[in-house]
């Protein structure tokens, strides 16, 4: 499966596991505060997490032929201090494992990242998403004070 998208079966069999997760995720996992599925012929999940820097998040899961793509999003696009922002979020990125920080639509930030099928399994799962949460708490406040300084003043 590493070198080959994988089969409708192999997807089926990651489905049914990510579900499983999820499902545990929200009965035992205190930040995790809704799990919702998308209904169209697409293989994504929707996490709505409870944070403390940033009240709520949402990651979304989206399992497609050859990876487990995941991200969500972090904030509008800054205000102000354009350069100092930008230049904060890039300097995160060297220490992230598994995600980035990009520059999505409306120049929105989002935090993305993707895992080949072949490695998803309940570990992997665990970690992207104590990863995300970890990577959204840290980074969230600082950012947000320099890209809306004046908003703090």
């Amino acid at each position: 499966m590493a070198d080959r998208p994988a089969t409708g079966v192999e997807l089926d069999a990651l489905h049914a596991l990510i579900d499983a997760w999820l499902e545990h995720q929200l009965a035992e996992n205190p930040t995790v505060a809704a799990v919702d599925r998308d209904e169209s012929d697409l293989r994504r999940w929707f996490v709505r997490l409870r944070g403390e820097e940033k009240d709520t998040f949402t990651v979304w899961f989206t399992l497609r032929q050859r990876t487990l793509h995941y991200e969500t999003y972090v904030m509008p696009a800054p205000e102000e201090n354009h350069e100092r922002f930008y230049e904060h979020l890039l300097r995160r990125n060297q220490k992230l494992f598994g995600a980035a920080f990009t520059i999505g639509d409306e120049d929105a930030v989002f935090l993305v990242g993707q895992l080949p099928v072949a490695a998803v399994d309940e570990g992997q799962l665990d970690r992207i998403l104590g990863s995300m949460y970890a990577y959204v708490e840290r980074c969230f406040r600082p950012a947000l004070r320099i890209g809306f300084a004046s908003r703090f003043g």
